[in-house]
């Protein structure tokens, strides 16, 4: 947003009513352009003919593109998601890697979740919110591996971050890299080699 450059990080906490409609309104048609266009043909115009909310207003509360992409991203981790609880951290870090795996390639949702990751490449405000995104997940995620550490399947002092990173890092080299297929088995793959890898103490980046 124009008016506040914090209005665009996720986890901040917004009024409900008009505005939380008009939020609403303005990142399905964020995503509906980004999905259609992808970044370089997504325009003002667009958002505001898709959205019903007048470029004026979007321009003065967004100020542009940029601020349209980075607003989406920060509705997004407005939401109530919260990690795996499945008793242990093989399940959990299971979990983890198969809700990527859906996320990005269930028919008909994973379009726009890309749209947004490839905008993030052209955009150094998109790419912050991005980045701001996931320091929220990340943060999240937090009791998941506290769980772990009490149950002594991982050391004191693992980094949640460091964790979601390993399991999510091979999923994403072949879902936006190598373009290679991904499925549960590619899945559950990465989720024993980050197992491994927590058990190591491979992931510990604070005093125990």
């Amino acid at each position: 947003m124009a008016a506040k450059s914090s209005s665009s990080e996720p986890g901040t906490v917004r009024p409900g009513g008009r505005t939380a409609r008009t939020r609403a309104a303005v990142r399905d048609a964020v995503l509906a352009g980004l999905v259609e266009h992808g970044y370089p043909g997504l325009t003002v115009e667009y958002v505001a003919e898709h959205s019903g909310v007048h470029k004026t207003t979007l321009y003065r509360r967004w100020g542009g593109v940029d601020g349209l992409v980075a607003e989406a991203l920060g509705l997004a981790g407005e939401d109530a998601w919260t990690p795996p609880d499945t008793g242990t951290l093989r399940g959990d870090l299971r979990a983890l890697a198969h809700g990527i795996v859906d996320t990005f390639t269930a028919p008909g949702t994973a379009a726009a979740p890309t749209a947004l990751i490839a905008a993030a490449f052209q955009s150094e405000r998109a790419a912050e919110a991005l980045r701001a995104f996931h320091r929220e997940r990340f943060a999240r995620c937090g009791p998941l591996i506290a769980r772990a550490v009490e149950r002594g399947e991982a050391p004191a002092g693992t980094d949640a971050g460091a964790v979601v990173r390993a399991v999510s890092a091979p999923l994403f080299l072949r879902l936006f890299i190598t373009r290679e297929p991904v499925d549960a088995a590619v899945a559950d793959e990465a989720a024993e080699a980050t197992l491994a890898a927590v058990a190591a103490g491979a992931h510990v980046t604070t005093a125990g």
